[in-house]
């Protein structure tokens, strides 16, 4: 079965990626992490995100589109990343998601991956 996972990370985190003096234990955790499901064999795909200052909306109204720029929502969580992985079923990809080091501080979302029809 394929899941992903997506982090959600408050913004105090996503300050730390570029912090000289926070930005290693944040990136070791995320690389440490990332690097286990690799050895693991668990992992299809992913990547992180930038911040969502960065991100731009866009919405389909009436025929007219209406671009926003920033996330889509203000919220205290903002999304910073996701991987794909591949596992036997939702214990195992709760486990994965337990191990994030967005799950102590933000969240994780573990959602299934819709696969497109073998006919498609």
């Amino acid at each position: 079965m394929q899941y992903a996972l997506i982090f959600a990370e408050p913004a105090t985190e996503f300050q730390k990626r570029n912090d000289p003096a926070a930005a290693p234990a944040y990136w070791g955790a995320w690389t440490g992490y990332i690097g286990a499901m690799r050895a693991a064999g668990v992992m299809t795909g992913g990547h992180g995100l930038e911040p969502p200052i960065l991100a731009t909306t866009l919405r389909l109204r009436d025929g007219q589109r209406h671009v926003q720029d920033g996330p889509y929502a203000d919220s205290k969580e903002q999304l910073g990343g996701f991987v794909a992985i591949e596992v036997p079923d939702l214990d195992t990809a709760l486990e994965w998601a337990s191990r994030s080091p967005a799950a102590a501080v933000g969240s994780v979302e573990i959602r299934p991956i819709l696969l497109a029809p073998a006919d498609a």
